[in-house]
């Protein structure tokens, strides 16, 4: 018999289920293997009762200005506030409108009653109410909640309730086969299946600490705070966000890896927020065109291109073109890598950092500290000179007591060098690690570097380091 891709596709999956039960205490029924049919009913019994149905009542703010006593919501905007009254009558007048939106969690702690959801999810709550699997309905106290991870803990008082195993995120990989639980569109309790798609993916809101597992396994509006599961029951993410143009499943939604959210729990159950950390450093990731400037044979790391006075960073020692390359022991790929962790360390602890400086490696340690300051991603005989939109002259032709280096009288707004960071009155110092007195010397290595430039620069006395295409 030939088969389709589609049902080959689907065998292949229930082969893979079948392998995963047969390999684990959640064993695949005897009804299901007298019938030869593989599920994942077994593991799914002792899962989805730590999966819980969430409830949410948000004030609806209103105003004179837009509706007045007694006027009903226009047509246009009544899809978006079911809840709001066709009318306020005389009892109603003065009362304040709400809207209620449907959500899930993970029970994460049985014996505390600890749920874990997004902070999208609880954000402007007015009242959290939690059904769990077995109908029950009470009210959830927030605890705390993260908007920058997007991840929220709740607590209810319950007796017999179930939680959920927590995988080791180090074991998940591409491939692997998930299921996906929660509760899209308040209809109640789902499961869909599918694969990891990819890891570490980033870029879906640039201020936020992100490390999402990719998935095509469905997740719709609703399932948001849902648990994302292995085939042996292990969580290893919670469903956060989807990509799509009506706001229905396209096969590619995110999860929080579980590693994150439980860094994130510790603070919010200690704190009620998390209190992040900060080293104090500008960092960009270690390109290929960034090592080629910089003569170094690193395949990944974080590069230091700015050092804040004061803070833990330069207490410890870590100076500009240093490349950060494992902290805690950890390695780091990059530089939102070092972000997350660095972020999600808290204050106050000390930090193990390794780093290489020039062809020294070096392990140095900071006291991660609470500052304004934050580590970030990045990027013959002449006496001036042009480079890719700035105007350069020697420093001892301006006037002024300046150090030995090339001073940038002017960086056209539209050029490279200002997109990359160069302004006016920035005195380079060195150029791919080499140290310039003047435009001749500047020349010279620019044009035997390569396509990228790595700058060292002062400004208002302290060095930082440019990468210019």
């Amino acid at each position: 018999m030939k088969l389709s891709l589609r049902q080959f596709s689907l065998i292949s999956l229930l082969a893979g289920a079948l392998l995963a039960a047969a390999n684990t205490s959640l064993a695949v029924s005897a009804e299901a293997l007298a019938r030869g049919i593989p599920s994942l009913a077994p593991m799914l019994e002792q899962v989805t009762p730590a999966v819980v149905n969430i409830r949410v009542s948000k004030a609806i703010p209103t105003s004179s200005r837009y509706f007045s006593q007694g006027q009903a919501l226009p047509e246009e905007l009544r899809r978006f506030f079911p809840d709001f009254p066709d009318g306020l009558n005389q009892q109603q007048r003065g009362r304040q409108p709400y809207a209620v939106s449907a959500g899930s969690g993970v029970i994460i702690d049985a014996g505390q009653g600890f749920i874990i959801t997004n902070h999208h999810v609880v954000e402007g709550a007015t009242s959290i109410n939690v059904q769990l699997h077995d109908g029950r309905t009470m009210e959830a106290e927030l605890i705390g909640s993260d908007e920058s991870t997007d991840v929220a803990l709740i607590q209810i008082v319950a007796e017999d309730l179930t939680d959920i195993e927590m995988a080791d995120i180090d074991t998940v990989q591409v491939g692997d086969y998930v299921v996906a639980i929660g509760n899209p569109f308040g209809i109640g309790q789902t499961v869909t299946s599918g694969i990891v798609s990819a890891l570490g993916r980033t870029g879906l809101n640039n201020n936020n600490y992100e490390d999402f597992i990719q998935t095509d396994a469905a997740i719709n509006v609703g399932n948001s705070g849902g648990a994302l599961v292995d085939l042996e029951g292990r969580l290893i993410g919670i469903n956060t966000a989807i990509i799509s143009g009506n706001g229905g499943n396209n096969g590619i939604g995110f999860a929080v890896p579980v590693d994150m959210m439980k860094a994130v729990m510790t603070h919010l159950e200690r704190d009620g927020e998390v209190r992040r950390g900060v080293l104090g450093v500008t960092i960009a990731s270690l390109t290929p065109d960034a090592r080629e400037a910089l003569g170094v044979d690193l395949e990944q790391g974080a590069l230091v291109t700015s050092v804040l006075e004061n803070s833990a960073a330069e207490r410890a020692g870590i100076q500009v073109s240093d490349i950060i390359t494992e902290f805690n022991g950890e390695p780091v790929t990059g530089s939102r890598e070092l972000r997350n962790m660095v972020g999600l360390l808290g204050r106050d602890v000390a930090a193990d950092i390794t780093l290489l400086r020039g062809d020294e490696s070096l392990t140095v340690t900071a006291i991660i500290g609470d500052g304004e300051g934050v580590a970030v991603a990045g990027g013959g005989g002449a006496s001036t000179g042009q480079f890719r939109g700035a105007q350069l002259r020697n420093s001892q032709d301006v006037e002024g007591d300046l150090e030995p280096g090339v001073y940038v009288e002017f960086v056209n707004p539209q050029g490279r060098a200002y997109g990359a960071g160069l302004r006016d009155g920035d005195l380079i110092v060195e150029v791919n690690r080499r140290a310039v007195s003047s435009v001749n010397e500047f020349n010279e290595i620019v044009q035997d570097g390569g396509r990228f430039a790595a700058l060292t620069v002062l400004r208002d006395d302290r060095r930082v380091l440019l990468l210019v295409p």
